[in-house]
Protein backbone atom coordinates (compact mmCIF):
# COMPACT_ATOMS: atom_id res chain seq x y z
CA UNK A 1 0.00 0.00 0.00
CA UNK A 2 1.46 3.49 -1.07
CA UNK A 3 2.46 5.51 2.49
CA UNK A 4 -0.16 8.56 0.95
CA UNK A 5 -2.93 5.46 1.47
CA UNK A 6 -1.23 4.44 4.60
CA UNK A 7 -1.40 7.59 5.94
CA UNK A 8 -4.85 8.59 4.72
CA UNK A 9 -5.78 5.60 7.02
CA UNK A 10 -4.30 6.01 9.99
CA UNK A 11 -5.39 9.73 10.03
CA UNK A 12 -8.68 8.34 10.00
CA UNK A 13 -8.20 6.50 13.05
CA UNK A 14 -9.09 7.94 16.83
CA UNK A 15 -6.24 9.01 19.05
CA UNK A 16 -3.64 6.42 20.25
CA UNK A 17 -4.64 5.64 23.23
CA UNK A 18 -8.23 5.27 22.26
CA UNK A 19 -7.74 2.60 19.39
CA UNK A 20 -5.84 0.10 22.27
CA UNK A 21 -8.02 -3.03 22.07
CA UNK A 22 -10.73 -4.15 24.63
CA UNK A 23 -8.68 -6.59 25.85
CA UNK A 24 -5.93 -4.16 26.95
CA UNK A 25 -8.14 -3.50 29.73
CA UNK A 26 -7.43 -5.39 32.96
CA UNK A 27 -4.14 -6.15 32.37
CA UNK A 28 -3.01 -5.42 35.77
CA UNK A 29 -4.86 -8.34 37.03
CA UNK A 30 -3.51 -11.31 34.95
CA UNK A 31 -0.46 -13.07 36.69
CA UNK A 32 2.82 -11.15 36.20
CA UNK A 33 5.55 -13.15 34.26
CA UNK A 34 7.53 -15.41 36.04
CA UNK A 35 11.23 -14.84 36.44
CA UNK A 36 13.77 -17.49 36.67
CA UNK A 37 17.73 -17.91 35.76
CA UNK A 38 18.16 -16.11 33.03
CA UNK A 39 14.30 -15.50 31.91
CA UNK A 40 10.90 -14.03 32.14
CA UNK A 41 8.45 -16.29 31.04
CA UNK A 42 4.46 -16.21 31.40
CA UNK A 43 3.16 -17.93 34.60
CA UNK A 44 1.97 -21.29 34.21
CA UNK A 45 -0.62 -22.72 34.97
CA UNK A 46 -2.58 -19.07 35.19
CA UNK A 47 -4.29 -16.25 33.53
CA UNK A 48 -0.76 -14.33 32.93
CA UNK A 49 0.71 -11.60 30.98
CA UNK A 50 1.91 -12.89 27.34
CA UNK A 51 6.04 -11.27 27.91
CA UNK A 52 9.03 -13.56 27.18
CA UNK A 53 12.48 -12.29 27.52
CA UNK A 54 15.91 -11.48 29.50
CA UNK A 55 15.12 -11.01 33.28
CA UNK A 56 17.28 -8.48 33.32
CA UNK A 57 17.03 -7.28 29.53
CA UNK A 58 14.76 -6.47 26.86
CA UNK A 59 11.22 -8.39 26.32
CA UNK A 60 8.34 -8.90 23.92
CA UNK A 61 4.90 -9.02 25.18
CA UNK A 62 1.67 -9.39 22.69
CA UNK A 63 -2.24 -8.32 23.79
CA UNK A 64 -3.62 -7.27 25.98
CA UNK A 65 -0.74 -5.75 27.06
CA UNK A 66 -1.27 -1.78 26.58
CA UNK A 67 -1.72 -0.80 23.03
CA UNK A 68 -3.16 -1.67 19.61
CA UNK A 69 -3.17 -4.83 18.65
CA UNK A 70 -1.43 -6.47 15.60
CA UNK A 71 2.00 -5.44 17.20
CA UNK A 72 4.74 -7.19 18.97
CA UNK A 73 5.28 -4.95 22.27
CA UNK A 74 9.40 -4.19 22.62
CA UNK A 75 10.14 -3.65 26.51
CA UNK A 76 13.07 -2.20 27.99
CA UNK A 77 12.95 -2.14 31.55
CA UNK A 78 16.63 -1.23 31.80
CA UNK A 79 16.39 2.00 30.60
CA UNK A 80 14.79 3.17 33.44
CA UNK A 81 10.37 2.89 31.76
CA UNK A 82 7.66 1.65 34.06
CA UNK A 83 5.79 -1.68 33.74
CA UNK A 84 3.91 -1.59 30.52
CA UNK A 85 5.77 1.12 28.37
CA UNK A 86 7.27 0.18 25.49
CA UNK A 87 10.37 1.37 24.19
CA UNK A 88 9.00 0.47 20.25
CA UNK A 89 6.43 -1.71 18.36
CA UNK A 90 7.07 -4.52 15.68
CA UNK A 91 4.23 -4.78 13.13
CA UNK A 92 4.46 -7.83 10.81
CA UNK A 93 3.30 -6.85 6.90
CA UNK A 94 3.94 -9.76 4.20
CA UNK A 95 3.80 -8.76 0.42
CA UNK A 96 2.71 -11.20 -1.97
CA UNK A 97 4.31 -12.57 -4.84
CA UNK A 98 3.61 -10.12 -7.93
CA UNK A 99 2.45 -7.46 -5.69
CA UNK A 100 3.48 -4.26 -4.04
CA UNK A 101 0.81 -3.70 -1.57
CA UNK A 102 1.57 -4.41 1.92
CA UNK A 103 -0.35 -5.64 4.31
CA UNK A 104 -0.66 -4.39 7.78
CA UNK A 105 -1.16 -6.47 10.99
CA UNK A 106 -2.12 -3.08 13.25
CA UNK A 107 -4.68 -1.67 10.50
CA UNK A 108 -6.01 -4.83 9.20
CA UNK A 109 -9.63 -5.74 10.91
CA UNK A 110 -9.54 -9.46 12.41
CA UNK A 111 -12.15 -11.51 10.75
CA UNK A 112 -12.33 -14.05 14.19
CA UNK A 113 -13.56 -10.83 15.68
CA UNK A 114 -13.82 -8.04 14.04
CA UNK A 115 -11.76 -5.62 15.98
CA UNK A 116 -8.87 -3.78 14.34
CA UNK A 117 -5.60 -5.33 14.57
CA UNK A 118 -4.80 -9.42 13.58
CA UNK A 119 -5.27 -11.59 16.49
CA UNK A 120 -1.18 -13.21 17.33
CA UNK A 121 -1.09 -15.80 19.73
CA UNK A 122 1.81 -18.05 21.30
CA UNK A 123 2.81 -21.16 20.65
CA UNK A 124 5.68 -23.51 22.05
CA UNK A 125 6.22 -25.33 18.61
CA UNK A 126 5.48 -23.91 15.27
CA UNK A 127 2.55 -25.85 14.42
CA UNK A 128 -0.63 -23.95 13.79
CA UNK A 129 -3.09 -24.02 16.71
CA UNK A 130 -6.57 -22.55 16.91
CA UNK A 131 -6.05 -19.58 18.58
CA UNK A 132 -5.49 -19.65 21.92
CA UNK A 133 -6.65 -17.15 24.77
CA UNK A 134 -4.54 -14.39 25.17
CA UNK A 135 -4.92 -14.77 28.51
CA UNK A 136 -3.18 -18.07 28.56
CA UNK A 137 -0.21 -17.54 26.52
CA UNK A 138 2.74 -20.47 25.77
CA UNK A 139 5.42 -20.59 28.29
CA UNK A 140 8.16 -20.70 25.75
CA UNK A 141 10.84 -23.01 25.28
CA UNK A 142 14.25 -23.11 26.97
CA UNK A 143 17.52 -25.01 25.32
CA UNK A 144 20.86 -25.18 26.19
CA UNK A 145 23.88 -25.30 23.63
CA UNK A 146 27.19 -25.31 25.48
CA UNK A 147 27.22 -21.95 27.88
CA UNK A 148 24.39 -20.30 25.78
CA UNK A 149 20.81 -20.69 26.91
CA UNK A 150 18.10 -19.99 24.56
CA UNK A 151 14.13 -18.95 24.92
CA UNK A 152 12.12 -19.94 22.15
CA UNK A 153 8.61 -19.10 21.44
CA UNK A 154 6.93 -19.22 18.34
CA UNK A 155 4.09 -16.13 17.44
CA UNK A 156 1.02 -16.81 15.34
CA UNK A 157 -0.75 -14.28 12.82
CA UNK A 158 -3.86 -14.42 12.01
CA UNK A 159 -4.41 -15.27 8.21
CA UNK A 160 -4.79 -11.77 6.32
CA UNK A 161 -7.07 -10.81 3.78
CA UNK A 162 -4.75 -11.30 1.13
CA UNK A 163 -3.73 -14.87 1.38
CA UNK A 164 -0.88 -14.29 2.97
CA UNK A 165 -0.33 -16.41 6.33
CA UNK A 166 2.91 -16.33 7.74
CA UNK A 167 4.35 -16.32 11.69
CA UNK A 168 6.90 -15.98 13.60
CA UNK A 169 9.65 -17.12 15.75
CA UNK A 170 11.38 -15.20 18.80
CA UNK A 171 14.83 -16.07 19.98
CA UNK A 172 16.38 -15.08 22.98
CA UNK A 173 19.98 -15.76 23.94
CA UNK A 174 21.32 -15.54 27.39
CA UNK A 175 24.53 -13.77 26.02
CA UNK A 176 22.62 -11.11 24.14
CA UNK A 177 20.22 -9.36 26.85
CA UNK A 178 19.73 -6.46 25.25
CA UNK A 179 18.41 -8.71 21.53
CA UNK A 180 15.70 -10.65 20.16
CA UNK A 181 15.75 -12.57 16.62
CA UNK A 182 12.69 -12.17 14.36
CA UNK A 183 12.18 -14.76 12.50
CA UNK A 184 9.08 -15.37 9.85
CA UNK A 185 8.22 -18.34 7.87
CA UNK A 186 4.69 -18.92 6.07
CA UNK A 187 2.41 -21.61 6.69
CA UNK A 188 1.22 -24.01 3.74
CA UNK A 189 -1.36 -23.02 3.18
CA UNK A 190 -0.21 -19.11 2.77
CA UNK A 191 -0.38 -17.39 -0.76
CA UNK A 192 3.79 -16.97 -2.47
CA UNK A 193 5.45 -13.98 -0.44
CA UNK A 194 7.66 -11.81 -2.33
CA UNK A 195 8.84 -10.71 1.68
CA UNK A 196 7.65 -10.72 5.22
CA UNK A 197 8.86 -7.18 6.70
CA UNK A 198 9.11 -7.02 10.48
CA UNK A 199 9.24 -3.16 11.07
CA UNK A 200 9.61 -1.20 14.23
CA UNK A 201 6.95 1.61 14.11
CA UNK A 202 7.76 3.73 16.66
CA UNK A 203 10.98 5.57 16.56
CA UNK A 204 9.06 8.90 16.91
CA UNK A 205 8.19 8.24 21.03
CA UNK A 206 12.16 8.32 21.22
CA UNK A 207 12.75 10.09 18.37
CA UNK A 208 15.30 9.00 16.37
CA UNK A 209 16.76 11.39 14.11
CA UNK A 210 20.12 9.68 13.27
CA UNK A 211 20.38 7.21 10.96
CA UNK A 212 23.76 5.09 11.19
CA UNK A 213 25.23 3.92 8.09
CA UNK A 214 29.17 2.67 7.31
CA UNK A 215 30.58 6.16 6.23
CA UNK A 216 28.03 8.33 7.40
CA UNK A 217 24.91 9.31 9.77
CA UNK A 218 22.09 10.72 7.89
CA UNK A 219 20.00 13.00 9.97
CA UNK A 220 15.93 13.07 9.30
CA UNK A 221 15.85 16.67 8.38
CA UNK A 222 18.38 16.24 6.13
CA UNK A 223 16.03 13.71 3.83
CA UNK A 224 12.80 15.95 4.75
CA UNK A 225 13.73 19.54 4.70
CA UNK A 226 10.85 20.83 3.91
CA UNK A 227 8.10 18.74 4.92
CA UNK A 228 5.29 19.51 7.38
CA UNK A 229 1.99 17.55 7.72
CA UNK A 230 0.29 15.00 9.19
CA UNK A 231 0.92 12.24 7.49
CA UNK A 232 4.73 9.82 6.38
CA UNK A 233 7.36 11.53 5.05
CA UNK A 234 8.41 9.78 1.40
CA UNK A 235 10.34 6.45 2.49
CA UNK A 236 13.85 6.43 1.53
CA UNK A 237 15.62 3.55 1.30
CA UNK A 238 19.73 2.54 1.49
CA UNK A 239 20.82 -0.69 -0.12
CA UNK A 240 23.39 -3.21 1.66
CA UNK A 241 26.65 -1.82 0.56
CA UNK A 242 25.73 1.82 2.35
CA UNK A 243 25.17 -0.48 5.74
CA UNK A 244 27.73 -1.10 8.86
CA UNK A 245 29.67 -4.77 7.83
CA UNK A 246 31.00 -6.08 11.36
CA UNK A 247 33.78 -8.69 11.28
CA UNK A 248 31.70 -11.17 10.38
CA UNK A 249 29.54 -10.14 7.29
CA UNK A 250 26.88 -9.85 9.41
CA UNK A 251 25.10 -6.32 8.20
CA UNK A 252 23.82 -3.42 10.82
CA UNK A 253 21.82 -0.27 11.24
CA UNK A 254 21.24 1.70 14.38
CA UNK A 255 18.99 4.88 14.73
CA UNK A 256 19.78 7.18 17.99
CA UNK A 257 18.04 10.41 18.99
CA UNK A 258 20.01 13.58 19.21
CA UNK A 259 18.69 14.86 22.43
CA UNK A 260 20.96 14.71 25.21
CA UNK A 261 17.92 14.84 27.59
CA UNK A 262 15.09 12.97 25.26
CA UNK A 263 13.27 12.79 29.25
CA UNK A 264 13.28 16.63 29.58
CA UNK A 265 11.68 17.62 25.99
CA UNK A 266 9.20 20.37 26.19
CA UNK A 267 5.57 18.84 24.42
CA UNK A 268 2.77 20.61 23.03
CA UNK A 269 -0.45 21.40 25.15
CA UNK A 270 -2.53 18.70 25.19
CA UNK A 271 -0.19 16.19 23.65
CA UNK A 272 -0.82 12.63 24.61
CA UNK A 273 0.94 11.27 27.47
CA UNK A 274 1.90 8.01 25.86
CA UNK A 275 3.74 10.13 23.61
CA UNK A 276 6.02 11.46 26.51
CA UNK A 277 9.25 9.55 26.44
CA UNK A 278 10.40 7.98 30.42
CA UNK A 279 13.72 6.70 31.26
CA UNK A 280 17.47 6.95 29.45
CA UNK A 281 18.68 7.55 25.75
CA UNK A 282 19.50 4.35 23.44
CA UNK A 283 20.44 3.24 20.25
CA UNK A 284 17.88 1.19 18.63
CA UNK A 285 19.39 -1.58 15.84
CA UNK A 286 19.02 -4.14 13.42
CA UNK A 287 21.01 -6.60 12.47
CA UNK A 288 20.60 -9.18 9.64
CA UNK A 289 23.83 -11.49 9.91
CA UNK A 290 23.28 -13.47 6.93
CA UNK A 291 22.19 -10.62 4.77
CA UNK A 292 21.21 -11.15 1.00
CA UNK A 293 22.03 -9.18 -1.84
CA UNK A 294 18.89 -7.49 -2.15
CA UNK A 295 18.85 -6.75 1.91
CA UNK A 296 17.64 -2.68 2.24
CA UNK A 297 17.07 -0.59 5.16
CA UNK A 298 13.56 1.99 4.79
CA UNK A 299 12.72 4.52 6.48
CA UNK A 300 9.98 7.12 6.69
CA UNK A 301 9.48 10.34 9.10
CA UNK A 302 6.84 12.12 10.61
CA UNK A 303 6.58 15.90 12.49
CA UNK A 304 3.43 14.95 14.26
CA UNK A 305 3.09 12.44 16.68
CA UNK A 306 0.81 9.52 15.24
CA UNK A 307 -3.04 9.82 15.08
CA UNK A 308 -2.99 13.24 16.12
CA UNK A 309 -2.06 17.26 15.49
CA UNK A 310 0.66 17.22 18.56
CA UNK A 311 3.70 18.50 16.74
CA UNK A 312 6.91 16.20 17.79
CA UNK A 313 9.30 18.27 19.83
CA UNK A 314 12.24 19.13 17.25
CA UNK A 315 10.68 18.72 14.47
CA UNK A 316 10.91 15.17 12.09
CA UNK A 317 12.54 12.20 13.19
CA UNK A 318 12.23 8.76 11.42
CA UNK A 319 8.74 6.49 12.76
CA UNK A 320 9.26 3.12 10.57
CA UNK A 321 12.61 1.51 10.67
CA UNK A 322 13.28 -1.55 9.00
CA UNK A 323 14.96 -3.94 6.93
CA UNK A 324 13.65 -5.46 4.21
CA UNK A 325 14.57 -8.67 1.93
CA UNK A 326 13.18 -11.13 -0.52
CA UNK A 327 11.00 -13.71 1.14
CA UNK A 328 12.78 -16.74 3.05
CA UNK A 329 11.85 -19.20 5.31
CA UNK A 330 13.27 -17.97 8.65
CA UNK A 331 15.39 -15.77 7.74
CA UNK A 332 16.35 -13.98 10.80
CA UNK A 333 16.90 -10.11 11.81
CA UNK A 334 17.76 -9.08 15.20
CA UNK A 335 16.59 -6.19 17.00
CA UNK A 336 18.02 -4.36 19.89
CA UNK A 337 17.88 -1.90 22.14
CA UNK A 338 21.47 -0.56 23.68
CA UNK A 339 22.04 1.81 26.65
CA UNK A 340 23.93 4.31 24.98
CA UNK A 341 26.50 6.73 26.73
CA UNK A 342 25.59 10.37 25.94
CA UNK A 343 29.85 10.56 25.29
CA UNK A 344 30.12 8.53 22.52
CA UNK A 345 28.62 6.41 19.83
CA UNK A 346 27.31 2.64 21.02
CA UNK A 347 29.31 -0.01 19.49
CA UNK A 348 27.65 -3.16 20.90
CA UNK A 349 25.57 -3.05 18.15
CA UNK A 350 28.08 -3.41 15.37
CA UNK A 351 31.05 -5.78 17.58
CA UNK A 352 28.89 -9.17 16.70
Amino acid sequence: MPLAIRATLLCCLVAWGDIACAESEGWKDLAAPESQGHWVRPSQGLDSQPVWGHADGLRIGLAPMPGPRGLLRVYAPYLGHPPGRMINYVAVEPILVGQQRRSFSELEPSRLDGVRGKRFWSTDTPNDAPPRRPQRPARGVVSREGDIETLQVFIHVERFDSGAHPYLRLRFRSDRPHEVAIAAFAHDDSKPLLACIVTATMGNYARLRRLHLADRVVLARDLWPRFDSNGFAPAREFPLGQLTRTARGHAVISATTNERKPQDAQYAPGTFHGWKYQGHRAVQYWRCEDPPDNLRVRVNGRTRYWASQSPIPGGISYENFEMVAGFRDGQEFWFGVEPEDASRRPQRATDR
